[in-house]
């Protein structure tokens, strides 16, 4: 590109840009995904998980871990030359969740992702977006050790609708991340369009 213009002679395209949330239980992977798949270093607000937070968060299944988000985790990819997605981590922990109507302003849509060892984790941030009429998919993470099961099985244990998408997922692979954000955009368009329908019609 040569002042501003492209190697053809055509103006520079201003892109779209679109804000999608990551959302889902403690330890399910929020803050990998983000990592995995943004063009810029990562803007994370852990913080490393103490004695004193012990009787409030759950590390079973995830006893590894030693750090958590305590505010959002924030990314950027450019899926397109038009189309730039900015990636918004929520919190994980319950007596974070008063932020997530702050970071769900103006989004797009949502991926919630779900780990099967704990799927009932995932199940505040489903009744979230559902309740608030925001499009999403669930994106099971597939951890190393962890149960595979059929994914109509985990659609009924989640008591999803039909029309949400149900996509399987590795939060650390950048293709796998970029796979689950382009069915996000996709799943929320035709959301908006079907809404747009119905209110013309």
């Amino acid at each position: 590109m040569i002042f501003g213009r492209s190697e053809r002679g055509k103006p520079p395209v201003e892109p779209v840009t679109l804000k999608i949330l990551v959302a889902g239980g403690f330890g399910v992977g929020k803050t990998t995904l983000v990592g995995a798949v943004s063009e810029i270093r990562p803007l994370r607000t852990e913080e490393l998980l103490t004695e004193a937070g012990r009787p409030v968060d759950d590390t079973s299944g995830v006893e590894g871990k030693r750090t958590t988000t305590v505010a959002m985790d924030f990314g950027r990819i450019t899926l397109r030359e038009d189309l730039v997605l900015y990636l918004f981590g929520t919190p994980g922990q319950e007596r974070f969740w008063f932020m997530w109507d702050e970071l769900s302003e103006g989004a797009l849509g949502a991926v919630v992702l779900a780990d099967t060892r704990r799927l009932e984790d995932c199940f505040a941030a489903v009744d979230y977006f559902e309740r608030r009429s925001i499009p999403f998919l669930v994106g099971v993470n597939c951890f190393e050790g962890a149960s595979r099961y059929p994914a109509e099985d985990i659609r009924q244990a989640l008591d999803l609708d039909d029309g949400v998408p149900l996509l399987l997922c590795d939060a650390r692979d950048r293709e796998s991340v970029k796979e689950t954000l382009i069915g996000v955009v996709q799943h929320a368009m035709a959301y908006q369009a079907d809404r747009r329908q119905t209110v013309t019609t």
